[in-house]
């Protein structure tokens, strides 16, 4: 199978009341292209202990097929790693309390299958510190797009997780087309945003129920989210990250991509898990009764 969307970066065991479930930008962006009509590939490091999976006969060394599931047909290379990235999140009021269990090894360039260079579109989604910033050089002919938690989060002895300054920020935003991250995760600073938009192509900046605001040429426009009951925000900002890449690449319009990725975020949350990502033909369905594209 020929991949066109991939995403880099630690899948996740995520803490949860029943046990651990998969999670990481890289399973809710996996999930989200598949959902959207796209064939995802998935470079990370760590175990996928309780994920079936099954070597792809034609493919490059240690890239194997994930069966079953949500994941299912997702083509995923594990790089080996002495343990896997661990996750608790704690939800109140709106906001996620995160801890940090564990973290897997660093995911490197020269790890990259040789037949995934040619991608068309690419999500570097780090979580935990885990990439050099020479991946924003590694794919000058795709889209490609940064979720940059990972360079923004730090965390105690105890491996409770605050928000911090992107100290890379200036060696990767002059070479990726688009960054999107939340005002959570840069803690509501605005004087900072600012700061961040001044060296970017593009960006986009989520508001959780509130929107989000894209900025452009030194241009912001505020795009307005669906309206949804939030059951799980688990991932939300992964699913709409996947959402505007995979619009914007259809589109070229960074509006159309932010109202499209407005509405497969906010259908996501309204149930518990990966099932509740929506299809490309329910979110379709949505704009077109709406005279939105």
């Amino acid at each position: 199978m020929q991949s066109d969307f991939l995403v880099i970066g630690h899948i996740t065991h995520d803490r949860a009341p029943e046990g651990f479930r998969p999670g990481g930008t890289v399973t809710f962006s996996a999930v989200t292209a598949k959902r959207l009509g796209r064939s995802p590939a998935i470079l990370t490091a760590g175990s996928l202990e309780g994920i079936g999976h099954s070597p792809v006969a034609d493919g490059p060394p240690g890239v194997h097929r994930l069966n079953g599931g949500d994941l299912d047909g997702v083509i995923v290379c594990a790089l080996p790693s002495p343990a896997t990235t661990t996750f608790s999140n704690i939800y109140r009021d709106g906001r996620r309390t995160q801890i940090i269990e564990a973290v897997a090894a660093p995911i490197l360039p020269e790890s990259l299958p040789v037949a995934w260079a040619a991608v068309p579109t690419v999500l570097l989604g780090p979580l935990a510190q885990e990439m050099p910033t020479s991946w924003a050089r590694q794919f000058p002919d795709a889209l490609l797009g940064v979720t940059p938690q990972g360079w923004m989060r730090e965390w105690d002895r105890a491996g409770h997780v605050r928000p911090t300054r992107w100290k890379n920020a200036s060696e990767i935003l002059p070479h990726v087309d688009a960054v999107i991250f939340s005002r959570e995760d840069v803690g509501d600073d605005d004087a900072y945003i600012a700061e961040l938009a001044a060296q970017a192509r593009l960006m986009v900046v989520t508001d959780g129920y509130h929107g989000a605001t894209v900025y452009r040429n030194g241009e912001r426009h505020f795009v307005p989210a669906r309206p949804a009951v939030e059951v799980d925000p688990t991932g939300a900002g992964d699913i709409f990250a996947t959402a505007f890449l995979i619009r914007l690449k259809e589109t070229g319009d960074p509006l159309a991509a932010t109202r499209f990725a407005h509405v497969v975020a906010s259908m996501s949350v309204e149930a518990v898990g990966l099932a509740s990502i929506p299809p490309r033909s329910r979110v379709d369905a949505w704009l077109n009764s709406r005279n939105q594209t």
